[in-house]
């Protein structure tokens, strides 16, 4: 699959650093670059930009037919809430924008600093929680997710992001605010 990485900052690089590691086609792109022609090319998008350029970002390119990955969490600029939750998301939003695409939410709860490693913490895989309403397209990034090392969890459809959100957002405020650092994530264990 070709996969394009909208954003190329700590997230982008980090996802465009453990995706490049398997078969799949990776480029990185910023949001001054051509992003029309990325998109087209692409089987895979992924939105490593801030939430809040997700509009621009429908306008400049047709994303019909594309599965396009959310990685946002939609907090204000100085981090201290969310811009949006409970009864709708960023990822919801973002359907919205590009009403042709297969909008999946995932990787939105794993800091940057995590991708220079193995995606374990303790010797357990990370997770990844995975939320889209086309079945196909949340089975390609749950496969997706366990070929770069982490355990996929999938949590159903599109507007579980509802919760994901604020989980990446708690996730911020134990990590900087209370100065827990970035070698932390949400697990979810699950009797067998």
């Amino acid at each position: 699959m070709k996969i394009a990485i909208i954003g190329n900052g700590n997230v982008g690089s980090g996802l465009a650093n453990v995706l490049s590691k398997t078969q799949h086609q990776v480029g990185t792109f910023g949001r001054a670059d051509d992003v029309a022609n990325a998109v087209n090319e692409a089987d895979i998008v992924i939105l490593a930009t801030p939430y809040g350029a997700a509009a621009e970002l429908a306008e400049q390119a047709d994303f019909t037919g594309k599965i396009v990955i959310d990685v946002s969490n939609p907090v204000t600029e100085d981090f201290s809430a969310l811009q949006l939750g409970t009864t709708t998301s960023a990822a919801e939003a973002i359907a919205a924008l590009v009403p042709g695409a297969f909008v999946v939410k995932a990787f939105n709860t794993i800091f940057a600093q995590h991708y220079a490693g193995d995606l374990k913490l303790d010797g357990q895989p990370l997770q990844t929680f995975v939320a889209a309403d086309d079945e196909t397209a949340r089975d390609t990034v749950k496969t997706l997710a366990a070929e770069v090392g982490f355990e996929p969890v999938d949590v159903g459809p599109l507007s579980t992001a509802r919760q994901l959100e604020p989980l990446g957002f708690l996730n911020i405020q134990f990590g900087y605010v209370l100065g827990k650092g970035t070698e932390i994530a949400p697990r979810w264990q699950f009797s067998a």
